[in-house]
Order: C-alpha cells, then structure tokens, then sequence
C-alpha cells in the first residue's frame, strides 16, 4: 500500500446509488478544484452483484450517470462521467492492505451499506483485533477494527464519518453501536471517548432516486440530488457541491423525506404485494394507475400532510410532495416496485411507524386507517 497508497476518502459499500451520489458530488468537485480527494471504495458484503462491481471501479475508468427526468416541467437527460474512484478493494481479501491505508491516510469515511448493514455478527470477536486476524464479518466490526487501529497509531488526526443509510440520526446511531461494541469487547475508557469525543460523526440525509444500473458500473439516476448534512465544528466535508446542503435542522429533512417520498415508495410497494400487480410494474406505472394514484394522493392529503400542519411545516411538506409527485412520475425511471419491495416489513417500521407515533402525540383524532393497514399487515 505504501507504493500505492489509500486516498483520502474511504466508502463502504459499492452501490449504484452511491455511484450516482457521493461519488459522482465528488467526481464533479474534483473537476473544480473543491473535494479532499478521490475515494477508495471497500465491498464489504460476498455478493456476487457487488464483486463485479468492484473488480470493474478496480480499473479507475470513469464510469457514466445517466441523469433524465423532468425538472421544473422541462425534460432533462444528461450524460456524466464519474472518475473520482481511484481504488476499489475487497475487504476480505485485502483487510491487511485497508487497515494499514486506514491508519495512514484516510480523514473521510463514508459508507451506504444496506437495510441491514449495521447488523452485528456473534463470529465477530476481539480476537479479530489482532495484526493477522481476518476481516470481521459485520460492517460495524470491520469499522471498530480500523477506528481501533488508528487510535493505537495515529489518534491525533482528524477523521469525519458520514454514514448515508436511511437510518434517522445515522450519525448518532452508528457512533453509539460502535461504542457498545467497544464496551462488549472491553476496550478501555480511553478508546471508548476518541471514538465518541475526537471523531465527527455527522447525522445525514441523502436523497436522490437511482433506478437502474449501469453494467458494469454505473446508474441511471433523476436530476434531483440532496445531500443535507448537519452542521457540527471540526467537521470535514468530502467537497463542496451544490447539492450538499449544511444544515442546523436536519431533523425538517428527514421527517420531509422519510414520510412523503420513503413513505408513498412502500405504500406503493404494499398495495404492488396485497393487489399482486404486475412483476415488473414501476413506480412510474403506478402513477398512472387511477385508482392507486387517487389512493396514494389520498394518503397524502388525509394522514401525512396534517401531521406536518400540526408541526407547522404545511407549506414547506406541501412544496416536497409536489416535487415527490414529478419525480414519481418520471417517465424515464425504470424503478421496479419489486426492488422497492425487498425487506418490506423492516422499511414499514422505519418508515410508516414514526409517523404513526408522531401524530398519536401531536395531532390524537388522527386516524390514518391506511398507514395503520399496511402496518398491520405481513407481506
């Protein structure tokens, strides 16, 4: 690694959406001068999808985003090509060659690893802390690992960490689970506050749908694009981008999002499984579906947007969910209800249960019998 070493931005996870997120930000402020460096990706799951993923971003070729959809009315569709991956790595075949890159030069961590990636793993153990053991099974372990090593031999720089999974607070959450971790293994007060106190973990909301990919790499993707991160001192940002937003009340973004556009996604993907509709039916079709589009926008209207009036937000949820009725209906978008659909029942809690809860306390005559079915339901 030394003859070649790790930039200065590691990600885990290799997804299209990521390739058409962060990556492409990246991409694109490298070109003017305003990002930290190129990324070093880590597949860290043994899919076969995200191996060839990854022996394919090994090469360093830019790769293409293609960006169509409406914006404001007008018909959008633009090629990019993306080249601010320099390395890609496996992480159980090359786990020596990361933690060494690790301890050495990275200053950005940024993963997206799934519905399930923080997940810990009972073979995960602290034998694993040792130079020649393995990589760790779970994305957590592997992350304790690597934050372990760089507090034993470079603790004094600095290291920002920006989880994008669709967790609330993801900052918080992953901070905290690391620190149990820590504790579980019996790492010392000492790591347990470096880890909690020096590093910055930064709570962030990412928003932009990426329907298809690209083989072997990269996306399809619609022009609306956010990356809305809350502000915090000490704090050190990948880039500088348009799309990147700095904010002191992430909490309007995420209730905005998870409740109008996550939200209306596994509605969708409920009545796709309990009406058996069409195997490949998109979120585009649905759309234009008369009846699922009235039952959809009744949702909207009867048990979402009066939980944001009590919150007095309407005008800003009202302006979301119009930008969120377009982008359902672009016409390019291939986005597969079926992909939407994958682990339902974990996203119906994430993203229908909070809303519930939310109004039980701010608005009690609510009734919302529709969130209620579909989270009543087992699909």
């Amino acid at each position: 690694m030394s003859d070649n070493p790790l930039p200065p931005i590691l990600q885990f996870g290799t997804s299209r959406f990521l390739q058409a997120h962060v990556d492409l930000f990246v991409s694109q402020a490298l070109e003017r001068g305003t990002a930290l460096g190129r990324i070093a990706v880590v597949q860290s799951t043994d899919s076969p999808a995200s191996t060839a993923r990854t022996a394919a971003l090994a090469s360093g070729t830019a790769y293409r985003v293609l960006v169509q959809g409406i914006d404001n009315g007008q018909v959008i569709e633009q090629n990019h090509w993306a080249s601010a991956i320099s390395h890609a790595l496996h992480a159980t075949e090359q786990w020596p060659a990361l933690r060494r890159g690790f301890v050495e030069q990275v200053k950005v961590v940024i993963s997206n690893t799934g519905d399930r990636g923080y997940q810990l793993d009972p073979r995960d153990t602290p034998a694993l802390l040792d130079a020649l053991a393995p990589a760790p099974v779970s994305f957590p372990a592997k992350l304790l690992v690597l934050l372990h090593d760089r507090w034993q031999q470079n603790a004094h720089a600095s290291l920002s960490l920006f989880p994008c999974e669709l967790v609330v607070r993801n900052g918080d959450v992953l901070r905290d689970l690391l620190a149990g971790l820590a504790r579980k293994w019996a790492l010392g007060d000492g790591f347990e506050a470096w880890l909690t106190q020096h590093c910055r973990w930064a709570n962030s909301l990412v928003d932009r749908i990426v329907s298809q990919a690209l083989e072997p790499v990269g996306a399809v993707a619609e022009p609306y694009a956010l990356w809305a991160i809350e502000r915090q001192d000490g704090l050190t940002l990948p880039c500088t981008h348009e799309a990147i937003v700095l904010t002191d009340d992430l909490d309007q973004f995420e209730r905005l999002k998870l409740f109008t556009l996550n939200l209306g996604h596994s509605y969708l993907a409920e009545r796709w499984l309990a009406d058996a509709r069409p195997e490949h039916e998109t979120v585009y079709q649905a759309m234009h579906s008369p009846a699922l589009r009235g039952d959809l926008e009744r949702l909207w209207a009867n048990e979402v947007l009066p939980v944001f009036a009590a919150l007095g937000q309407l005008d800003a949820a009202q302006r979301y969910v119009d930008s969120v009725r377009e982008r359902f209906a672009n016409p390019f978008l291939q986005h597969r209800l079926a992909d939407i659909a994958a682990n339902h029942n974990d996203k119906k809690q994430r993203r229908l249960l909070p809303l519930v809860e939310l109004a039980e306390q701010i608005v009690p005559g609510l009734e919302q019998p529709m969130l209620r079915a579909a989270l009543n339901s087992q699909r």
